[in-house]
C-alpha cells in the first residue's frame, strides 16, 4: 500500500477541526431586522424588511405575529394578529420566512381554537400531526366529481324542498335574528352518526353568542365530531380576516383523507367588514361602499376550495354553509349578490315568516337549491315536486285571499290543504327528524292525510305519526337509508301506517272516531269551511231571465 499523501493528511485534519468546531462552538446565521413606522388599530407600517414576500409572517416584540399585506417599495403593511397595544414606534420586527399556516390534525377534534391554533377551551396546548398554509389553491375541476350523496339536514323543509348534497356550496341569507345560526346548528348536530366532520368558524362573533353556540353543541354530545374556531367582536380585525381560510384548511386535511367534512361559516358579513377595515387603514383605494376591489375574490377563493373529490384522490367532500346577514330583507346588495353569483344556490330565512312564528322561517319561494336535486333521495324526489308546487299555489291564494274576496270550494281545499303543509314544515329547533319521519310526513301530506285534522291538532297528530314511522317494515327502511325508489307497494305501505296513526285526529273532540274504510263525510263537513255562495247570484240571474 503506497504511503498517504501529505495533502490527503491536511484535508484530513482540517475536516476533523470543522467538525469539532461544529460540535462545540454556536452556529450564527444571518436574520432580517425591520422596525415598526407607524401602528394604527390592527396594522403597522414596517421598513428595513427589502426581502419580505406577500403573506409572509412578521414577529413584533412579545410573540405578536402579523402578515405582510402591502408590500411596497419603501414599506410594508402589516396586518396584525394579536394584542398589539404594547408595540411602539421603533420596535423590531424579524421574519419568520414563510407564509401564515394552522396546525391540522385529529388533535383537533372537539378542541375550540383561535384562527392561529392556540386553545380556547382550557384543555391544554393541541399536539397536532402537522400545519398548513391558510391559503390554499382550490382543486382543479379534473380533480372533481359530481355530487351525488345527500348531507341530511334533519330539517324537513331543505331536505324536502331545498336539498343539499355533500361538496355543495349553500348560502345561508337573512335579516338579523331569524334563525340563521340555528339553521346551521341543526345540521351539525344531525351529522351524528353520519360519519361527517364538522367545524364551526365564528367570525367576529359576540362572546355570548359564541358561548350559546359551544354550550348547545356540548349538551347534544355534538363536539365529540366538531371542532370550533372562534374570533371575538373585539379581536384585531385581522384575525377575523384570516379565521375562514385557517377553519378551511383544517377542514381540507380531513377531506384529503377521504372524510367528508361540513363547514359553518358565521358570518361572512363580518368577514367582509374587517378585509374593509384593513384595506381602508392600509390605503388601498375603495370601491362600491367603500369595500375593496377584490372583496368577491376575497370569498370566491374561499368557497371554491368546498368541493367533492374523485375516488382517485380520496372521494372525500367539503361541503361549505357561509351564512350572510342582510338589512331590511335587501338580498340584492353588494356583499349578498356576490355570495348568491358564487354559491350553488341560497336558504332566505323571511323575517315576516319568523314574526308569524313559522319556524325555521325558510321562504321557499325566494330559496333555491341548484345542485342538491341531483344527490337528493329518491324518495324525496317522488314527492319533492307536488308538494313544493301545492305550497306555491297556497302562497299565492293566501296573498289573493287577505282581500277579502269570496272563494269557491277548489280555491279554500287548497288554501287549507296549504295550512296543513306549513303547519307540517314547522320544526322546533335542536331536534333533528330521522329520514324515515319525513318520509312518512311527506307521503301523508301527498295523500292528503292530514287535511281532516283540525289546525290546532297538527302538532300532537305530526307526533303520532313520527312515533308510528318507527313500525316501517326493515326492508322498506333499509330502501329509504339507501336512497333506492320507493316502489308503489312501499309507498302503500308507509301510507297505510301514517293513516292509522292519524284516525284518531280526523275526529272532532267528543265525538267517536269513524272506521277507516267508511268515508268521514261528518268530519268533513265539519272541518271544511262553508262552501261559497257565488253560484246563486247566477241561478237568481238565469229565472229572472
Amino acid at each position: 500500500m503506497e504511503p498517504e499523501s501529505l495533502q490527503n493528511v491536511f484535508d484530513r485534519a482540517l475536516t476533523g477541526i470543522s467538525q469539532v468546531r461544529d460540535a462545540f462552538v454556536p452556529q450564527l446565521r444571518p436574520r432580517e431586522i425591520g422596525t415598526i413606522t407607524s401602528i394604527a388599530t390592527g396594522i403597522a407600517k414596517v421598513s428595513g424588511l427589502p426581502g419580505v414576500g406577500f403573506e409572509e409572517v412578521l414577529r413584533f416584540a412579545g410573540d405578536v405575529y402579523g402578515i405582510a399585506f402591502n408590500v411596497d417599495e419603501d414599506e410594508i403593511g402589516v396586518v396584525l394578529l394579536g394584542d398589539y397595544w404594547q408595540l411602539h414606534t421603533g420596535d423590531e420586527v424579524e421574519r419568520r420566512e414563510h407564509v401564515m399556516d394552522v396546525p391540522v390534525g385529529s388533535a383537533l377534534i372537539g378542541r375550540i381554537i383561535n384562527p392561529l391554533g392556540r386553545p380556547l377551551d382550557g384543555k391544554g396546548p393541541v399536539v397536532t400531526s402537522g400545519r398548513l398554509p391558510i391559503e390554499r389553491t382550490a382543486p382543479p375541476i379534473m380533480d372533481r366529481a359530481p355530487v351525488t350523496v345527500p348531507l341530511q339536514t334533519g330539517i324537513k323543509v331543505i331536505d324536502a324542498l331545498i336539498p343539499i348534497g355533500r361538496g355543495q356550496r349553500e348560502l345561508i341569507v337573512g335579516d338579523r335574528q331569524t334563525g340563521k345560526t340555528t339553521i346551521a346548528l341543526d345540521t351539525i348536530l344531525n351529522q351524528r352518526d353520519q360519519n361527517v366532520l364538522c367545524v364551526y368558524c365564528a367570525i367576529g362573533q359576540r362572546a355570548s353568542g359564541v358561548a350559546k353556540v359551544i354550550s348547545t353543541l356540548r349538551e347534544q354530545g355534538a363536539m365529540d365530531y366538531t371542532i370550533v374556531v372562534v374570533t371575538e367582536g373585539n379581536d384585531p380585525p385581522g384575525l377575523a380576516y384570516i379565521a375562514p381560510y385557517a377553519a378551511t384548511s383544517i377542514a381540507e386535511h380531513f377531506m384529503s383523507q377521504g372524510r367528508d367534512v361540513l363547514i359553518v361559516y358565521d358570518d361572512l358579513t363580518h368577514h367582509a367588514r374587517a378585509y374593509r377595515e384593513l384595506s381602508l387603514l392600509l390605503r388601498r383605494p375603495p370601491g362600491r361602499e367603500a369595500f375593496p376591489g377584490d372583496i368577491f375574490y376575497l370569498h370566491a377563493r374561499l368557497l371554491e376550495r368546498a368541493t367533492h373529490l374523485r375516488p382517485e384522490l380520496g372521494g372525500g367532500s367539503l361541503t361549505a354553509l357561509p351564512i350572510i346577514e342582510t338589512e331590511a330583507q335587501d338580498i340584492s346588495a353588494y356583499i349578498p349578490t356576490n355570495l348568491i353569483s358564487i354559491t350553488d344556490g341560497q336558504i332566505y330565512l323571511s323575517p315576516s315568516l319568523f314574526e308569524l312564528g313559522v319556524l325555521p322561517a325558510v321562504d321557499v319561494g325566494k330559496s333555491v337549491s341548484r345542485v342538491g336535486g341531483k344527490a337528493q333521495r329518491a324518495a324525496y324526489r317522488a314527492v319533492a315536486g307536488d308538494l313544493k308546487l301545492a305550497y306555491a299555489q297556497f302562497e299565492e291564494l293566501e296573498t289573493f285571499a287577505r282581500f277579502g274576496a269570496r272563494l269557491d270550494e277548489d280555491t279554500r281545499t287548497i288554501i287549507e290543504h296549504g295550512r296543513r303543509i306549513r303547519a307540517c314544515l314547522k320544526q322546533p329547533e335542536f331536534s333533528p327528524v330521522s329520514v324515515a319521519a319525513q318520509i312518512a310526513v311527506l307521503l301523508a301530506l301527498t295523500a292528503k292525510l292530514f287535511d281532516p285534522v283540525p289546525i290546532d291538532q297538527m302538532t300532537d297528530a305530526e307526533h303520532a305519526l313520527h312515533e308510528a314511522a318507527a313500525n316501517i317494515p326493515a326492508e322498506v327502511s333499509v330502501r329509504i337509508d339507501t336512497g333506492e325508489k320507493l316502489s308503489d307497494k312501499d309507498r302503500d305501505t308507509i301510507i297505510e301506517i301514517a293513516r292509522r296513526s292519524l284516525v284518531r285526529f280526523q275526529a272532532q273532540p267528543g265525538s267517536k272516531p269513524e272506521p277507516k274504510d267508511k268515508p268521514t263525510s261528518d268530519v268533513h263537513a265539519k272541518t271544511k269551511p262553508e262552501p261559497a255562495a257565488i253560484p246563486k247570484p247566477k241561478a237568481e240571474a238565469e229565472e229572472k231571465s
